[in-house]
């Protein structure tokens, strides 16, 4: 099958689930967390209260209210007690207070609001001198607060984006009214599909039974598995651990001399899906199978080539001497096996 289908569908329990598909394979999943993870999951806004100084980890605890705490770093200036508005930022481990910034992002499809942070600016995807002059229009000449076009705008009528704006500052108003505790829910996967499955018209499947009408859970469930196949003879096994996410990438029955740089070269194409249909972050170590070092800067290039088109943020940290690729990637979402297989 050819070109992009999203099915959208819920579990049993009625939590959301959504799947992206490119050319008949499994290319991104979401999934919405148990409810025994709480609400302080990533994008979701609190007020909450300044607790007592970390002063070993440069922070502070912030109590959102309903049992639930967060960690914020950037402190300087608050005084225990002082109440602000924090958003979720990563998914937190277990046991550990949710990692959450001062600095709000409320993000939809065809924008992002920034508040209190002014300024203007749209996509570098945004091509076209015609269609930045036509978007330049919608974007603020002052205020208080920012906004970012993004690259979903293009093409689309004005309207329809300044409808999304507004949406978006009455959201932004209404999260700011006096309250404690949670403000703003984290977008379920639904939401995060329609935000960010931004493919020109794709196949849509929306309702109770798509996955298994479309036999995702064929795909899903092979996500036990930590072997990915990548061609004929070469896999690599993605495996995490408490400590960082180990890629092994290996050559299998190809004995060519150029084996393991043609096996390299393809789990790093496809190690940015691999990763978020899994829901993996934090530190990517990466054995790479055996290749001539003079090739190191193809296979960078090749990753940054990867990853450049993966919405979680990843940062190449470089080579270790042992010869492995150390990666940092955002833990933008919870590991599937703690969202379906708890």
């Amino acid at each position: 099958m050819k070109g992009t289908l999203i099915a959208l569908d819920r579990l049993p329990d009625g939590r959301a689930i959504a799947a992206r598909l490119v050319d008949g394979r499994l290319d991104d999943l979401l999934v919405d967390p148990p409810e025994a993870l709480g609400p302080a999951q990533p994008g979701a806004i609190f007020r909450g209260r300044v607790g007592r100084t970390l002063k070993g980890q440069g922070g502070v605890v912030v109590d959102l209210g309903g049992g639930s705490t967060g960690f914020l770093r950037d402190a300087k200036g608050l005084a225990p007690g002082a109440d602000l508005l924090v958003q979720v930022t990563t998914a937190a481990e277990a046991g550990k207070a949710a990692p959450v910034t001062r600095r709000l992002l409320f993000k939809s499809r065809y924008a992002i609001l920034t508040p209190g942070r002014p300024g203007a600016n749209m996509s570098r995807q945004i091509k076209t001198q015609e269609e930045r002059a036509r978007l330049a229009a919608l974007l603020p000449s002052g205020g208080e607060d920012g906004l970012i076009l993004r690259s979903a705008a293009a093409g689309v009528a004005e309207d329809l984006i300044r409808a999304d704006i507004d949406a978006m500052r009455a959201l932004m108003e209404t999260t700011a009214a006096p309250g404690t505790g949670l403000r703003l829910r984290a977008p379920d996967a639904h939401e995060m599909a329609w935000r960010d499955w931004t493919d020109p018209a794709p196949d849509l499947v929306d309702r109770l039974g798509a996955f298994e009408e479309v036999g995702l859970w064929t795909e899903v469930d092979a996500l036990r598995a930590d072997r990915i196949a990548l061609g004929v003879a070469a896999w690599m096994s993605v495996e995490a651990t408490r400590a960082l996410v180990a890629v092994d990438i290996n050559t299998g029955t190809d004995t060519s001399a150029s084996a393991g740089l043609k096996a390299d070269i393809a789990a790093l194409r496809a190690l940015p899906s691999a990763l978020r249909v899994r829901g993996l972050g934090g530190q990517i170590v990466i054995d790479p199978a055996p290749f001539p070092k003079k090739e190191r800067p193809v296979l960078e290039q090749v990753l940054r080539a990867a990853f450049r088109a993966c919405p979680v943020e990843t940062s190449f940290a470089g080579w270790t001497p042992l010869g492995h690729i150390e990666l940092q990637r955002k833990r933008e979402r919870r590991p599937i096996s703690e969202v379906l297989w708890p």
